[in-house]
């Protein structure tokens, strides 16, 4: 294990291997020990890499700044998550940047069911801070994930309110978690570690440099299944985490605001150029994501499909036959299947009439 994380975090060092690319060299060779031991020109044949890359990582013979971040792993007992885990956190393995080596510190667990970031401005009014803390009390019941960044203001907030309503919440950090930004919040991460977790990819010595918030924001916006923007400036952060939403194909909501209000420009420009659904309350999220509690019907009995399926499809269908309805994240986790080859599948059983598509990216049988 030791051996493994020192080549996974020696491969997050090499200059010019971002994670797109690190991504695709640990799909090819397996794991990342196999990259450092192949030939250079093994590494030249793979798309993106050249010369340059393949120079880079055959020149990484200094291992001891990954032996220095493995010591503190250990001495602060961090757990490493690394692209190929099977706790790395699922949702974030369909954005096609998701870091390759995450670092975290909770209790929570990445991958349950539900998952909302929420994510608005620093110099929140009294009602941002109204409407988010409602927001998170109705939601308690729900059993449901609060996501944000541990920054000033809207973030602060929700997993002030995730702790006091007994939910799970996850800080995204900007930096390494030997340290805490804003300070302010230390107290806060404290018991987030003990009822959630703080999440980074960041190794430590890791300033909370302005560049790294864009970059932490993917990761906020990736590993859940929505984002929920709660005030913002027409130029603000959260719009970043809400456009990244939409990269990933994740639904984003926005909560309106007034028109003369400069806190709310960016929300209502979500809502009005249709980046993102208008919600009022827990209950508009929980119906568009699929999540409101349906009473219980008599079990169904399952019908016989009168129809040939490729081995795909009935992989698809088993799962949906299980369940009332599936979100498209699980069935990625449950089938293995890739996510060019689910969408296949899905298209064709809702065109013969099979499966049927409902909001917050869910799918059930007929």
């Amino acid at each position: 294990m030791h051996k493994d994380l020192l080549y996974q975090i020696a491969l997050t060092l090499v200059p010019n291997i971002g994670d797109v690319q690190g991504k695709a060299l640990v799909n090819h060779f397996g794991d990342a020990a196999s990259i450092f031991r192949v030939k250079r020109k093994d590494l030249e044949q793979i798309e993106g890499m050249g010369t340059v890359r393949a120079r880079a990582i055959k020149s990484m013979t200094d291992f001891a700044l990954a032996e220095k971040e493995i010591a503190f792993i250990e001495k602060f007992k961090i757990k490493p998550i690394f692209l190929t885990d099977t706790s790395y956190p699922k949702r974030l393995l369909n954005c096609y940047d998701s870091p390759l080596l995450l670092y975290y510190k909770g209790t929570a667990d990445l991958n349950t069911t539900k998952i909302i970031s929420i994510v608005g401005t620093r110099n929140f009014t009294a009602y941002g801070k109204q409407v988010c803390e409602k927001l998170v009390n109705d939601l308690a019941q729900q059993d449901v994930t609060v996501v944000s960044g541990l920054a000033y203001g809207i973030d602060t907030i929700a997993h002030k309110s995730a702790l006091k309503n007994g939910l799970k919440t996850i800080g995204v950090l900007a930096h390494g978690l030997d340290r805490i930004y804003p300070p302010e919040n230390k107290s806060l991460a404290k018991q987030m570690v003990a009822h959630g977790g703080l999440l980074t990819d960041y190794r430590s010595n890791t300033n909370p440099d302005k560049q790294n918030f864009p970059r932490r924001n993917r990761i906020v916006a990736g590993m859940c299944d929505a984002v929920v923007v709660i005030e913002t400036t027409i130029k603000g952060g959260s719009l970043i985490t809400a456009e990244l939403a939409n990269g990933y194909n994740k639904d984003v909501f926005a909560i309106p605001g007034r028109i003369t209000d400069a806190k709310n420009e960016g929300c209502n420009y979500l809502i009005k150029s249709n980046k993102a659904g208008l919600i009022t309350s827990a209950a508009d999220l929980l119906e568009n994501m699929g999540w409101s509690e349906i009473k219980k019907a008599s079990p169904k009995k399952q019908r016989e499909l009168f129809i040939e399926l490729t081995a795909q499809e009935r992989i698809i269908i088993d799962i949906l036959q299980q369940h009332e309805s599936v979100n498209i994240d699980e069935l990625y986790f449950k089938s293995s299947l890739s996510s060019s080859a689910v969408a296949s599948a899905l298209l064709t059983l809702e065109m013969q009439g099979v499966v049927v598509a409902m909001p917050g990216k869910l799918y059930k049988m007929m």
